[in-house]
């Protein structure tokens, strides 16, 4: 019998005798057999789900189509159990996601999971630059089980991206959908005075001109500027899709064209990018040979914030306008000045006789690029597969995957703009403004050649394989920085405008140039063998022997493997009549390493970061009467190893209740040995510290995750799904206490835990602050040794997501509720909200000063104004961050086929969509979410409401 693989929308595959079906209930089956769903994992490896023993999560392309999100990494948050995913930023097209699977593990290395799309591992730039309508499918593999077949890269868990493809012998199909929408700035409770109540707060602390005035003139104050809504605003999101897809006997194809656009909520900030792309698959008549291709370009222009983490009170365009003073001074409307030059004539160099919104206003005149950082990027991705039947039984392949990206970047301030006429006046010059150009290409290259084994004999069966793998990285990245711009030729990105370098006038104009250059590169060799008894017990197995360029020869090589079981319970004859449908207990343990030793920032390649750190290196500087010399610049340590992860899991899974019920339950315990830190060294090298191997870390934890189907019948539907997470990080041993601001890492405690002194409140008698000391008793004036630790999480130790999808005669309503819990954050915003000063220097605060201790108001919780402030080592701003969010809410309309039958559109949907629309928390910022340690000047995630269509023709 012949026997087909059919790749289905839902992103699963099917093996079925004879013919292909959809999955049907059991009451609908004809003449068919049990369908067996196929789970996808490493390197195209390929399990039925009875056969897997592997912790890992399938999210389907249906729940990730119509989002108004750029990142796929949105759209995938609260969908998987032991997925983090915290978004720090709502800047359209930020890379600033961070990503954890099961916990942090480690204190400086890189933490995220590594991402493969279409079998290429490809970097964190693709976040912003792949068309999430593209994408069939996203596994999320999370146990040794599943990811030590990667090995060293594997180490933080993997996700596996799968995008669509065409079908053999389909007609040709296309696909379109359209979505706009409109975003707008959440809601904060930090209760900002209004005019009446800022010259109110002025009074009290005898300020002018406040002080002057009758409480019936700060009444009647004609004045009362909110500057979050002159600077803030709603912006248009909207995307477009065409999708093409066909097939015949021995080729089919995939084709899409993609457009979206999205503003931003402060000025000077958006993004937009197209995407194209083509799939094909392809085989011979007798199915020996197998050939597929995947190509993507992506372009996409984004402007960003310089300022956003920026906290400078005179230019940072998110903070400020919630300080903004609501008396307007000096007194005039939003706009009044029209160009740098008008505001200068009237302020000069001195920012503070003005309000800083005009400057603020300034640097983001799009029309004149005032201030400006613009990123252009250019994604192209590459791949092909090929695989040739040696016989029935054993298989030759090679994948090879190129990912090339092109980022120029242009930062600076135009000549005409207010702050470079500041800097011009102040240092003299005739010409001020300054422009940054950035270029960068990367090019990594991912081999993998495979020899794979299916046999099977009697009751027994045993897939195997075994790899070489070659991975090559080539970075290169100039930048040239020009001082002085012609306001007469100069533009944007165009080379023009640039003020001569003088020899005559050496201190003026100086150009400054400067460029790096990374090879980076990794080789590789592994097997895998999984071994089955009559689907009822399964063994598995992964050995993986791993090069890396960043360790010198003695420790270049590491060895790591897998181990997994499985026993299929449901299959024993005792569970006949228990009522199981399917019943999978698993268990896995292995081990993995980490070579990235540094921490990336947003949107880089860990990979070609710390490439020189276990080698002494010396740079050039500038030394005494300012001579140029050499000096030490790293002391290498060539005994630097690799991080060691080492995990066990327990797993079962479940499915009862005639299918309606289904789920699984995982726990697991993972260690990570010779953490890379800063180890203490003698002072006359220069240095304090060098980076070397030394601690030990645990994460402990469970995930649950469950479907029921609560109402199925032909015209509707109601099923209802959760998942959740626990976990909990400890450091076994470490060198010494690490401190890092009001954080502290030390042995026997969790991983950044807040230390701080505590807040005991307000006393009654004098206003002033009380806090606890060290002895136990109560302080007016805390120190450094009062602070103590209370095991107060930075890091949440639960999150998941939430919902239910329904219909009924073509109207459908799904919704998804995510969730963070047990995690502090420390409200910076807030604390200078509560610093009168800033109502003394004419900066608007908090209304809650206005129930600040007086005599007359003894029982408070805002000390007196004048009282010392003693915030920033207490834990008094220090909340509870966590959150229950209404993520996603979609209400639409499928137009029934029998109205379209005459045309040729197949199906047409409609729906309205939100995101972010709602939050229940106790913090009283923007937004909760995120893993900075204090939330200054960051850019709030947006709500969006948005409508969209869905057309196939």
């Amino acid at each position: 019998m012949k026997i087909k693989l059919t790749l289905f929308s839902m992103g699963v595959l099917f093996f079925i005798n004879q013919h292909t079906l959809a999955q049907k209930r059991k009451k609908d089956t004809t003449s068919t057999k049990d369908i067996e769903e196929v789970v996808v994992l490493g390197y195209n490896k390929r399990l039925t789900k009875p056969k897997d023993a592997s912790a890992n999560t399938v999210v389907i392309a249906e729940k990730l189509e119509g989002r108004p999100n750029i990142s796929f990494l949105n759209t995938l948050q609260g969908s998987a159990p032991g997925l983090t995913i915290s978004s720090n930023s709502g800047s359209p097209g930020s890379a600033k996601i961070d990503v954890l699977i099961r916990g942090i593990a480690s204190i400086n290395a890189n933490t995220e999971p590594l991402i493969v799309l279409d079998g290429v591992p490809t970097n964190a730039n693709q976040f912003r630059n792949l068309n999430t309508e593209d994408i069939e499918s996203i596994s999320v593999l999370r146990d040794a089980a599943a990811t030590s077949i990667y090995g060293n890269r594997g180490a933080n868990g993997v996700l596996l991206i799968n995008t669509k493809s065409g079908k053999y012998n389909k007609s040709l199909s296309m696909h379109y959908s359209a979505m706009t929408g409109i975003n707008t700035l959440p809601k904060h409770r930090y209760n900002l005075a209004n005019a009446s109540q800022f010259l109110t707060l002025q009074k009290r602390l005898g300020i002018n001109p406040a002080l002057s005035m009758s409480d019936e003139e700060i009444a009647n104050y004609p004045v009362n500027t909110d500057w979050r809504k002159v600077f803030f605003k709603q912006d248009i999101i909207k995307q477009h899709n065409l999708q093409i897809s066909a097939g015949g006997k021995n080729l089919n194809g995939f084709a899409s064209l993609g457009y979206l656009e999205q503003g931003g909520m402060v000025p000077n900030t958006d993004f937009k990018r197209m995407s194209l792309r083509t799939n094909l698959n392809a085989k011979s008549d007798d199915n020996k040979w197998m050939f597929s291709t995947q190509a993507a370009i992506a372009f996409s222009r984004r402007n960003q914030l310089n300022e956003e983490t920026n906290s400078g009170l005179s230019n940072n365009s998110l903070q400020n306008p919630l300080l903004g003073s609501v008396t307007g001074l000096p007194y005039l409307k939003s706009g009044q000045y029209k160009t740098g030059q008008e505001l200068w004539d009237a302020i000069g160099g001195d920012s503070g006789k003005g309000n800083f919104i005009y400057i603020l206003e300034d640097n983001a005149r799009r029309a004149y690029h005032s201030m400006f950082n613009r990123y252009d990027d250019v994604n192209t991705f590459v791949n092909a597969n090929v695989n040739y039947k040696l016989t029935e039984e054993l298989s030759l392949g090679n994948t090879t995957g190129a990912d090339y990206k092109v980022v120029n970047r242009w930062t600076g301030r135009a000549p005409w703009g207010y702050l470079a006429l500041v800097v011009a006046k102040n240092t003299n010059t005739e010409y001020g403004g300054s422009e940054t150009q950035q270029n960068e290409r990367e090019l990594n290259l991912n081999s993998v050649t495979k020899l794979l084994l299916n046999k099977k004999w009697g009751d027994h069966s045993l897939d195997a394989g075994v790899y070489l793998e070659y991975i090559k990285v080539h970075y290169f990245a100039s930048t040239q920085t020009q001082n002085g711009l012609d306001p007469k030729t100069w533009a944007l990105g165009a080379g023009t405008g640039y003020i001569p370098y003088s020899a005559s006038d050496p201190n003026k104009y100086v150009p400054q140039v400067y460029s790096r250059k990374i090879d980076a590169g990794a080789l590789s060799y592994f097997g895998s063998i999984d071994y089955d008894y009559r689907g009822k017990y399964g063994l598995g197995g992964v050995i993986r022997r791993d090069g890396s360029y960043r360790f010198t020869k003695q420790n270049r090589w590491g060895t790591f493997w897998a181990v997994s079981g499985r026993w299929n319970v449901d299959k024993e004859a005792f569970m006949e009549n228990v009522g199981f449908d399917m019943l999978k207990l698993r268990l896995s343990y292995g081990t993995q390493g980490n070579q990235n030793i540094i921490d990336p920032d947003a949107g880089s390649n860990a990979l070609l970061l710390g490439a020189k750190i276990v080698y002494d290196l010396n740079a050039i500087t500038n030394g005494y009467d300012n001579q140029v010399g050499l000096k030490v610049d790293n002391i290498g340590n060539p005994n630097l190893v690799w991080e060691k992860i080492s995990q066990f899991n327990i797993g079962l899974d479940f499915r009862f209740l005639r299918k309606r019920l289904n789920g699984n339950i995982d726990f697991y315990r993972k260690k990570t040995t010779e953490l890379y830190n800063d180890l203490r060294s003698s002072a006359i090298t220069g240095f304090y510290s060098y980076r070397g191997n030394f601690g030990n870390l645990m994460n402990t934890g469970i995930e649950v995750s469950l479907n029921y189907d609560l109402l199925k019948q032909k015209e509707a539907q109601l099923s209802i799904f959760a998942n959740a997470a626990w976990n909990k990080n400890k450091l076994l041993k470490i060198e010494i206490p690490i401190r890092r601001g009001a954080l502290l890492m030390e042995e026997g405690g969790p991983l950044y835990q807040w230390n701080l002194v505590p807040w005991l409140g307000v006393n009654p008698e004098n206003g002033k602050g009380q806090y606890l000391a060290s002895d136990g008793s109560i302080t007016e004036t805390p120190k450094e040794k009062d602070r103590i630790k209370k095991g107060r999480n930075f890091f949440p130790n639960y999150n998941g997501g939430f919902g239910f999808n329904a219909s009924y005669k073509g109207f459908f309503w799904d919704t998804l509720f995510t969730f963070q819990a047990d995690f502090y954050r420390s409200d910076n915003q807030l604390s200078w909200a509560y610093n009168p000063s800033y109502a003394s220097n004419g900066k608007n605060v908090s209304a809650d000063l206005l129930n600040a201790w007086t005599p007359q108001n003894r029982y408070t919780s805002i000390p007196d104004l004048k009282a010392a402030d003693y915030s920033a080592m207490s834990d008094r701003l220090l909340f509870d961050a966590s959150f229950i969010r209404l993520k996603s809410i979609t209400l639409g309309y499928h137009v029934p086929k029998k109205l379209l039958q005459e045309g040729f559109v197949k199906s047409l949907k409609v729906f309205i969509q939100g995101e972010n629309l709602a939050i229940w928390t106790k913090w009283r910022g923007f937004d909760p979410e995120g893993l900075g340690t204090f939330p200054l000047g960051v850019y709030p995630n947006p709500k969006t409401v948005s409508i969209g269509v869905n057309i196939d023709f």
